[in-house]
């Protein structure tokens, strides 16, 4: 915040206005003509997975039905409808969660989908979330989620193939009363089991290319190719088809949708308030995504997108003497958001650890008391700089490990012994341990801001110490900690977060520039390094 509220809103949504025009420019200039798509097949089929519960490995049967397309042209998206990913967990799973007083759970899945055409090959992830659910007191327990899934474009003539790959639940669980348990979350990993039908094939969806053997080309107006590149003929909507493409060398496009009546990465959370979280008259929400360098492995870890909902603070001016001028001073408070809980999303990091083994850690970082959000600028009334400090007090959970591809037991309570820390520029002031973030943003009046301000976003930056870690311990006793903190553990670590456009919840009605119709963030952020 950099000055009086309406001024600054009143730039952000032209800015905003101005980017959701030209993005609207730039997808109907890509968006393929009607075309090509003859018919719908549905996929309806059980695979068995076998799956890693706290107390060992358990078959689990997943059924997948979905309905797609039976033939599509080149450069058409394959758009999967009505997907479901229902899970069925045996009792001695569903006993595991019981042993962590969970009396309720709700679940993220996550389908891995391999993609081929021809000798082209890509991924794409089938994300769902089920309702929350009652542990039953014994037996088993079916968890049904829904959601939508990439779209996938054919870059090539020839029959392009979906299989079932990993499939992954982030189960959140509750406790008789509606607190968290501890740990908060557990999660399920899953590999395809030996003897699955067909090798787990999904479906084959046959592009550009009639039974005859003909090429089907899309109708309607000609419509540039998919990637945006000019082709060599110069004629829009036929691009050059170099034997490459015919021979199926090109990766199908995996492309995320956007949820909710908005613009937004599907791969983003939930951003709403809720009950447990009611709006007040001041509220925010907001994504933030980013990296952190972990110095010891030589890599950055990717947090992906994450909520935060903020409740802003009113704005205090101090006038100078001889009225050129005024401090602005302004103070708010935010908590993460993720399922009714104070943390982030579960995120992966893959580093070579001891430079040459391949370690995937599965984190969460929850927040363990206030979070702050403090700017103090200065104003001519023509132009206006400001500085921001966010200070969170983190720590972060290891609930998973994966050590060249085999799962290493960590068990439920692995984290860091304290929060992380960053040096502060007023400790006195804001004594303990907790990560800092700075930002600086400036604006001159009637020109769009740069930098990071509390409503518009942008860059946060700091640097972090990791503790050591605590808890950590596999099934038979081996105690992973002096591991986990010789590993990972140690001072400065550069962190570099990107937060985007706010929606203001609590206005009488919504800014379509910022916010989707139910009232989540319309903007997802881009990490940046």
């Amino acid at each position: 915040m950099t000055g009086p509220r309406t001024a600054v809103r009143r730039t952000v949504r032209s800015r905003a206005r101005g980017a959701a025009i030209a993005a609207f420019v730039v997808l109907a200039a890509t968006v393929p003509a009607a075309a090509g798509a003859s018919g719908t097949q549905k996929v309806d089929i059980d695979l068995p997975y076998v799956c890693l519960f706290p107390s060992g490995k358990h078959s689990a049967t997943v059924r997948i039905s979905a309905a797609l397309p039976e033939r599509v042209a080149v450069g058409e998206p394959i758009e999967p409808e009505d997907v479901t990913t229902t899970v069925d967990l045996p009792a001695p799973a569903v006993a595991d969660l019981a042993a962590l007083d969970a009396a309720g759970v709700r679940a993220a899945s996550r389908l891995g989908v391999g993609i081929t055409q021809g000798e082209a090959a890509a991924e794409a992830t089938w994300r769902g979330d089920t309702e929350p659910t009652a542990l039953p007191s014994t037996g088993p327990l079916t968890l049904t989620a829904t959601g939508d899934v990439p779209s996938v474009t054919g870059q090539s003539t020839g029959e392009l193939t979906m299989k079932a790959g990993v499939f992954a639940l982030d189960l959140a669980l509750t406790t008789a009363d509606g607190g968290a348990t501890d740990p908060a979350t557990v999660t399920v990993d899953c590999t395809l089991a030996d003897g699955a039908p067909d090798g787990g094939r999904l479906a084959a969806v046959l592009v550009g290319t009639d039974e005859d053997g003909g090429t089907d080309t899309p109708s309607g107006p000609p419509s540039r190719p998919p990637s945006g590149a000019p082709t060599a003929s110069g004629t829009p909507g036929q691009p050059e088809r170099d034997p490459a493409d015919r021979q199926g060398r090109r990766a199908p496009k995996v492309a995320e949708p956007g949820p909710g009546g908005g613009t937004a990465d599907r791969s983003a959370p939930t951003c709403k308030y809720d009950e447990k979280h009611p709006a007040g008259p001041m509220s925010l929400n907001a994504y933030i995504t980013g990296y952190s360098n972990v110095n010891k492995l030589d890599g950055a870890a990717l947090i992906p997108p994450f909520c935060t909902l903020i409740t802003q603070g009113e704005p205090e001016f101090v006038f100078f003497p001889d009225g050129t001028g005024a401090t602005i001073t302004q103070s708010s408070t935010a908590d993460l958001y993720y399922r009714q809980r104070l943390q982030t999303p579960p995120f992966e990091a893959t580093f070579l650890t001891f430079d040459f083994t391949p370690t995937t850690a599965t984190m969460v970082l929850e927040q363990t008391g206030p979070m702050t959000i403090d700017s103090h600028g200065t104003t001519d009334f023509m132009f206006t700089s400001t500085d921001t400090y966010v200070r969170a007090p983190l720590v972060l959970r290891v609930t998973s490990l994966k050590v060249n591809g085999t799962p290493l037991d960590v068990g439920k309570k692995c984290r860091t012994k304290t929060s992380l820390a960053s040096p502060d520029p007023e400790p006195a002031k804001h004594p303990g341990d907790h990560l800092v973030l700075h930002g600086r943003g400036e604006q001159v009046t009637g020109e769009p801001a740069t930098g990071y301000l509390l409503l518009s976003g942008g860059p946060l930056t700091g640097k972090v110490s990791i503790p050591a870690f605590t808890g950590c311990a596999t099934a038979g006793g081996e105690n992973l900690d002096r591991l986990l903190t010789a590993s990972v553990s140690g001072p400065d670590n550069y962190v570099k977060q990107i937060q985007g456009q706010t929606c203001f919840v609590s206005a009488d009605e919504l800014n379509p520039d910022e916010c989707t119709d139910d009232a989540q963030p319309r903007k997802v952020p881009v990490a940046e390094r």
